[in-house]
């Protein structure tokens, strides 16, 4: 803002004028974001939700358990395997069902991460989807 006071004797008259056009440019860049951002807040996401109560399940999904102990030996439903092949053989059979069952992958907390790396590669490799990474309570500390 600039105030112009007059220059000289001249004038008997003080003469006060006042630049507007900053205190302009201000309120416009406010009114653009105030358009610019009223959009997004109103924005929403529109969801094909289910009508009525959910399905009741005629039967539990079968859980196959798949442990990594801290040595990296792994065991299938609590039985210790022979090695990569021996998984990998249980993980077909696994992946031939027609209706696959859920895989709970279990790793101890000292377990290498590549032995777990290998199942989860493994299992995603031979086209098994239902895969869980289960006892996370035992990072938490």
């Amino acid at each position: 803002m600039s105030i112009n006071l007059g220059s000289g004797k001249d004038e008997p008259e003080v003469m006060i004028d006042i630049n507007t056009t900053p205190l302009i440019d201000v309120m416009l860049v406010l009114l653009i974001m105030l358009i610019i951002t009223i959009p997004i807040q109103t924005h929403a996401v529109k969801l094909n939700l289910p009508n009525g109560p959910p399905p009741v399940a005629d039967q539990l999904p079968m859980v196959m358990r798949i442990d990594v102990n801290a040595d990296g030996v792994i065991q299938w439903n609590g039985a210790a395997l022979a090695g990569r092949e021996d998984l990998e053989a249980r993980l077909r059979e696994v992946a031939a069902m027609a209706d696959q069952p859920e895989l709970h992958l279990r790793p101890h907390k000292d377990a290498a991460y590549r032995h777990v790396a290998m199942v989860l590669a493994e299992a995603q490799h031979l086209g098994l989807t239902k895969i869980g990474i289960i006892g996370a309570e035992q990072f938490a500390e």
